[in-house]
């Protein structure tokens, strides 16, 4: 039975066609780069305090002191407090009397009242955010991890969406209609009145970036041959996600006000729609249909774009393999239907939720590392390039199973001695996280890629979709790990070090599919440790047929059936 990748071997690894679809398909990435990371930027939190009024006569001395002090949890010293002053009537009382403060007067007797009047915020660093325009502090400080997870729960519901619905009518449009959303909606959010509507609009952009994001994954996955896949899917998308996280933190050093950074990163999006003609929908996905004319369209198209002639007939023996399985509807369910496909599912998507939670709570962490956000937020982008390069290498020559759990087993020792490390090293606790976040970088290369090589054409943008709308779960809570920094700045470190470590040990039960042809239909999948490969009495043919659409088969005995 003919192949997919051997039906469109005369094409070739590296021609015009191919190189192409690679460039851009990784172009429509860089978006997504700093899509879901400006709000490290945009809802940072600059030093604040209560404001005084300029219209109370207070004495310079009383003015300078209206402001309690109070102990830092992080520094152990004595700063201005945040929240709180001293009661402004008492101190006007004070000042009109002639007493100086902590000569005449203790200061610790005096009543304290929260910011009545509301903060004065440090613009050194920032002109605006959301935290400054909205008074996001204090009493309303917990809307802040808040912004982030509701972006994430835009994301969860485009995992579940997205893919099942580039399963049912296509890569391509899903592709760029989810690019169109992510674009106009950022568009949007730079009129945002109020905080309720910012989060609003930031969930539909969530749905939007990874929608496309997992569009252009698996599209690029499918069109390529197996050695220029493997780069696409490791070192190529992730490279030009670094570029734009990368882009990032230089245009916002340069737009220091969040409306209009987020103006400056919505107009690059604009540039994309000409490539609604240079980009192909998925062969694959196409022969899945059963749309075969239109698959052997762009096949012959591809050819002559490499200046090659294509064979008379490409497509038919394998249509009718795909059209077994297709003729039954496949859905989001069918990742749990049998045993095999089951136990591959739940043990990817504890994986991949510890993945993002180590990943994004590291990336939203950079404001609040010691020294510059811009250049912390740069060096966190810029780890990721060696990272993406590994993942390509460790992809390329060794075994998927390994690579995986190496990296995640090293990220997570990464971040458990970054608690160890005494306070005043703080350049080597930083070195640690960031060398923490290049092995959690690595791991998530490999594991999109991973994924698309366990799933079958079928199923695999619908598994992407899953396995990436489970991880949401922890890209949810993530922001909430860098909260509990305000209760003990190891606490963060200990918890994602732990889980990270534990899902690199669960990660060798996966099956390998280092050099396994990309499976087409359920019955092609690798095997987990356990599940039966054969079946333990003889079924009818009806039967038989059932059970190789629900994977029980081995590939060998499916392709005979089936060709019978």
């Amino acid at each position: 039975m003919t192949d997919y990748e051997v039906a469109t071997a005369f094409l070739g690894e590296w021609g015009h066609f191919q190189q192409q679809v690679f460039f851009l398909l990784c172009l429509t990435v860089i978006p997504n780069g700093f899509s879901g990371m400006f709000i490290v930027f945009v809802a940072d939190t600059p030093p604040h305090r209560c404001v005084i009024p300029a219209n109370v006569n207070l004495t310079a001395a009383w003015r300078n002191h209206s402001i309690p002090l109070e102990l830092d949890s992080n520094s152990g010293a004595l700063v201005p407090s945040k929240c709180s002053r001293y009661r402004l009537g008492d101190v006007l009382s004070l000042s009109d009397r002639g007493f100086l403060p902590g000569v005449d007067v203790n200061m610790s007797n005096v009543p304290t009242e929260s910011c009545l009047d509301g903060w004065e915020y440090d613009q050194s660093v920032y002109i605006s955010t959301i935290i400054t325009e909205w008074d996001l502090v204090c009493d309303d400080r917990w809307k802040n991890p808040l912004t982030s997870s509701i972006f994430f729960c835009g994301v969860l519901t485009g995992s579940f969406v997205s893919g099942q619905l580039s399963d049912r009518f296509g890569r391509k449009i899903v592709l760029f209609v989810t690019m169109a959303i992510q674009t106009v909606f950022t568009f949007i959010m730079v009129f945002a009145p109020s905080w309720p509507v910012f989060c609003a609009l930031f969930f539909i952009v969530g749905m939007g970036q990874i929608s496309n994001y997992v569009a252009a994954f698996v599209l690029g996955t499918e069109i390529l041959s197996p050695k220029v896949r493997t780069i696409y899917s490791t070192a190529g998308v992730s490279l030009f996600f670094a570029a734009g996280y990368m882009f990032l933190p230089l245009l916002a050093y340069f737009l220091r006000d969040w409306r209009m950074l987020l103006l400056g990163l919505t107009l690059p999006g604009f540039l994309y729609v000409p490539l609604w003609w240079f980009i192909p929908e998925s062969p694959r996905w196409l022969l899945s249909r059963g749309r075969v004319e239109e698959a052997e369209a762009i096949v012959r198209d591809a050819a002559k774009k490499n200046k090659i002639k294509p064979p008379p007939v490409i497509f038919s023996p394998l249509q009718k393999e795909l059209q077994c399985e297709t003729s039954k509807a496949l859905n989001i369910c069918d990742l749990l239907r049998s045993p095999n496909i089951r136990w591959i599912s739940l043990t990817l998507w504890l994986v991949w939720n510890t993945l993002t939670i180590a990943y994004f709570a590291l990336s939203l962490n950079t404001a609040n590392l010691h020294g510059n956000a811009y250049f912390n937020c740069f060096v966190s982008a810029l780890v990721e390039i060696p990272a993406y390069t590994l993942s390509w290498v460790m992809f390329r020559w060794w075994s998927r199973r390994l690579s995986l759990s190496s990296t995640l087993f090293m990220g997570g020792v990464f971040l458990l001695f970054v608690q160890l490390m005494p306070a005043n090293l703080v350049y080597l606790s930083i070195t640690l996280e960031m060398m923490g976040k290049c092995a959690v970088t690595t791991a998530f290369a490999i594991v999109y890629a991973y994924t698309a090589e366990l799933y079958p054409t079928v199923l695999r943008n619908t598994a992407l979709g899953a396995c990436s709308m489970a991880s949401r779960i922890g890209s949810i809570i993530a922001p909430y790990f860098i909260y509990l920094r305000s209760y003990s700045v190891s606490l963060p470190y200990i918890l994602m070090g732990s889980i990270t470590v534990a899902s690199g040990l669960l990660s060798l039960l996966l099956p390998e599919s280092y050099g396994m042809p990309l499976p087409d239909t359920i019955s092609h999948m690798q095997h987990f440790p356990g599940c039966c490969k054969k079946t333990p009495y003889k079924l009818t043919n009806t039967e038989e047929k059932e059970k190789v659409a629900e994977g029980t088969f081995s590939l060998e005995q499916g392709a005979s059936l089936l060709s019978a």
